[in-house]
This record gives C-alpha cells, structure tokens and sequence, in this order.
C-alpha cells in the first residue's frame, strides 16, 4: 500500500510539474523573452538557439536561461559578489552612455551623466567606509538593487540621489573649492 501511495504521489508531482509548465503567465513569459531574444540576434546567438530547440525540443528560452545562470555562476566563482555589482553597475550604462553621446536628444544626456556622478560618489564612500561594509549583510545584493534603481528607466534614481543629496550637500563645497583655486591663480599672475 505505501509503495502504491508513492508511485501516485509521483505521478501526481509530475502531473503538478507539467501544469506549471503550461502556465499561461509561464508562456506569456516564454514568449516575451523569446521576442527580445529575436531583437538582438547576434548578441544572444539566437540562431544557435534555435538549432538546440530543433534537436531537443525544449524551449530556447531555457537554454537561455540555463546559460545565463551558468555565466552569472561563473562570474560569481571567478571575481565573487564585488564583481558581479561591479558588472552590473557598469555595462549597462556604459552601453546607454555610448548610446546617449550620439543621440541628439539632452535628456539621456542627463541622464547617464547624473548616473555616473553618483556611481563615483558611491564608488568613492565605498572605498573610504569599506570596514563598515564588511559588517553590512547582504551588501552587495542591496548594492546591485540601488544601482539598477539609479539607472532603471522607470525609476531613474540618480536624478533624486544627486537632487536630494549630492547637490545640496557637495556642490556647495565645490563651488568654494572652485572659488578659492581662482583665487590662488589670480595672486599666481
């Protein structure tokens, strides 16, 4: 009797398994990420995933997946979770800079510059406070959430960061600073 519980109590974790893998938010999923996937042929080799589902049967969206995380692990093995943060806050808006130096539009202009103003801010305390950051758990998670949410497109968090924080509290010292290196070259001639 208990060895025909198990065999049902497998059959039904399978049943249970297939259901989730027909999902419908599952395959609306699926289908969102294979149409990004299409956008950018070349950069996610699409084609090449596309030969794997043929031969496998399985979603290339998986494959994807699959790839991602064992790319993503790799990284992790190799430089730790300084420099998967490190990754993250920095490709993207490498690629968005590049992008905004040669759009004519002065917003994402803004944009990227405010965005690396704060990353050096950041980058700056973070060398200055690292014995403290060492006490703080989950670091680098919270790390790599506060720099998407400065680059985010939805939320933009660099243009508040450097509003609310840096430019009521730095760039006063700045512009003393500025004053007083005027200053010094004006007696210097």
């Amino acid at each position: 009797k208990t060895k025909h519980h198990q065999n049902i109590n497998t059959i039904n974790s399978f049943n249970n398994l297939t259901n989730t893998m027909t999902n419908p938010q599952l395959e609306q999923a699926l289908t969102r990420t294979d149409e990004f996937l299409a956008k950018y042929p070349s950069l996610f080799q699409y084609e090449t995933l596309k030969v794997l589902e043929e031969k496998t049967g399985f979603n290339k969206v998986y494959f994807f997946v699959l790839f991602s995380l064992l790319t993503g692990t790799t990284i992790y093995f190799i430089g730790g979770a300084k420099l998967v943060t490190d990754l993250v806050s920095f490709i993207y808006p490498a690629y968005a800079s590049f992008k905004a130096i040669d759009s004519p539009d002065q917003n994402d202009d803004t944009q990227w510059l405010t965005y690396w103003v704060v990353f050096s801010f950041v980058t700056l305390m973070e060398s200055i406070l690292s014995f403290v950051i060492q006490w703080i758990p989950f670091y680098f998670f919270i790390k790599v959430a506060f720099f998407v949410w400065l680059y985010h497109p939805h939320f933009l968090g660099a243009g508040l960061v450097y509003s609310q924080i840096l430019r009521p509290h730095i760039v006063p010292y700045l512009k003393s600073f500025a004053e007083d290196g005027q200053t010094v070259q004006k007696k210097s001639q």
